[in-house]
């Protein structure tokens, strides 16, 4: 396969810089990763089947990836002001997002915040409500050490920030973001204004029974419960094996949601 053309550098977001990869041309498509991840990390089989479509912009959030530190506790707040500076860096008036799990649920509260500068909004693996995820998952968060991070998740981090003491910063503002997660308010959801697609996986960490219940409450959201679960849809999976089959049919339905009305 032929090496995708690409642009990449620094973006200033509150008083930090973040980075930023971009793919491709066209209608800005802007991908959020996941909690301790980063961007490219989750969405490079995404990159290698819509660079030619759209033009997808990656952002590694604070403390995530090559971007830079904060010592302030994360927010989803935090993060959705951060994506807004990028915009405003680039210019954008209004894009389409797609996030997966920590980076679906940031995306979630930016389009509660910033509702003029969303098109459409993907919602992979996202959550609203601490109910909303496993039973016995906030247990397992506060009983887990810097230890039982993946060990895929700790050499990603450690091959684009070969620091330490930043990966551990990155883990601890994490997980205390995930311990103390704070149900969104009741009502916002259902003052959603843009098209929303919800995707989860049946084995996944979100619960199902959740992800419907969002679909019931935002006015113009889709939901697909698909055979996988988090994130092996979009992504390999914890071992590193990748499902083309699935990925090329998720993706597809991402395609056709984004397509003009």
């Amino acid at each position: 396969m032929r090496e995708i053309e690409s642009k990449s550098g620094y973006a200033p977001a509150n008083g930090i810089k973040l980075y930023y990869e971009i793919f491709g041309t066209g209608k800005p498509l802007v991908l959020i990763h996941g909690g301790g991840s980063s961007g490219y990390t989750d969405f490079e089989e995404t990159v290698k089947r819509l660079h030619d479509q759209y033009q997808l912009i990656v952002i590694d959030l604070q403390n995530h990836g090559r971007s830079e530190h904060r010592t302030s506790p994360e927010t989803f707040e935090q993060d959705a002001k951060d994506i807004s500076a990028v915009l405003d860096f680039f210019s954008i008036e209004k894009a389409s997002f797609f996030g997966f799990s920590n980076g679906a649920t940031t995306l979630l509260k930016f389009a509660t915040m910033y509702p003029d500068k969303v098109e459409k909004l993907i919602a992979a693996s996202g959550n609203t409500k601490r109910e909303g995820l496993l039973d016995g998952f906030f247990e397992s968060m506060e009983a887990s050490t810097i230890n039982d991070i993946p060990p895929f998740l700790k050499e990603n981090f450690m091959k684009l920030n070969p620091d330490p003491e930043k990966f551990r910063n990155m883990y601890e503002k994490d997980s205390q973001r995930m311990i103390n997660f704070k149900d969104f308010e009741t009502e916002s959801l259902s003052l959603l204004t843009c098209p929303v697609f919800l995707i989860g996986g049946d084995q996944d960490v979100v619960k199902t029974t959740h992800l419907a219940a969002m679909q019931q409450q935002i006015p113009h959201a889709r939901l697909l419960i698909l055979p996988a679960n988090h994130g092996n849809y979009m992504m390999a999976d914890f071992n590193g094996d990748v499902n083309d089959q699935l990925i090329d049919f998720t993706l597809g339905q991402i395609q056709h949601f984004l397509a003009p009305n």
